[in-house]
Parts: C-alpha cells; structure tokens; sequence
C-alpha cells in the first residue's frame, strides 16, 4: 500500500489516494531528512505545539495512514498532501529546504505522469 521514495538515500513514504487523486507524504520522514533529528518524533510534536499557537491550520489537515515501520510493523503515522508538506518545510529551518522542495516537484511530476 506505501510507496517509498528516496532523497538523498533517506526514505520518504508515500501513499496514492487514487479516490482523491492526492498524495501524501508521511512527516516524520520529511521533519527527520531536514532536521537531521535522531527523534524526529519528538521535533514533529514540538513542532505541532508550536505552529497550533502560532494559528498554523495545518495540524487540521494532518492524515493518519499506516506505513511499515522498520520492524515490519505498520503504525498510524501523521501524513500530509504535497501542498502542506511544502508549507510544513517553510516552517523547519533547514539547509535541505530547498534541495527537498526541488525533489519533492520531480517527483510529484514523475508521479504525476
């Protein structure tokens, strides 16, 4: 059901709602290949406290779907579409902004197409 896609040999789950026609990108992988984090977890719930007091309305549009983990195990894992994954990285300072949002567009091209 997940599809995995790699930047920078660091993967990025992703999943196809063909109903919907959207893909969503799970999080955590996006907070952990732009933060370097060893607990992107830990830096994602930060960072939903934060943007919720800020009046950010992307923790309203956050989607649970399950993924494999690295034990095999599939957990409920927060997603967002393309669209609030480029606003979720203008709100992570990081030197791989750019480089990721590049990759994000090939991709979502490719995957478009």
């Amino acid at each position: 059901m997940d599809n995995i896609k790699l930047f920078e040999a660091k993967q990025v789950r992703s999943y196809y709602d063909e109903a919907k026609e959207v893909w969503y990108f799970s999080v955590i992988d996006v907070v952990e290949i732009l933060t370097g984090s060893s607990i992107p977890k830990r830096y994602w719930s930060d960072l939903k406290k934060k943007l919720t007091t800020e009046g950010s309305q992307l923790y309203e549009k956050i989607v649970q779907l399950k993924f494999k983990a690295s034990d095999n195990k599939n957990y409920a894992t927060d997603c967002l579409e393309t669209e609030d994954i480029l606003r979720l990285i203008q709100s992570i300072p990081s030197p791989k902004a750019e480089p990721f949002k590049q990759w994000l567009a090939k991709v979502f091209c490719i995957l478009l197409f």
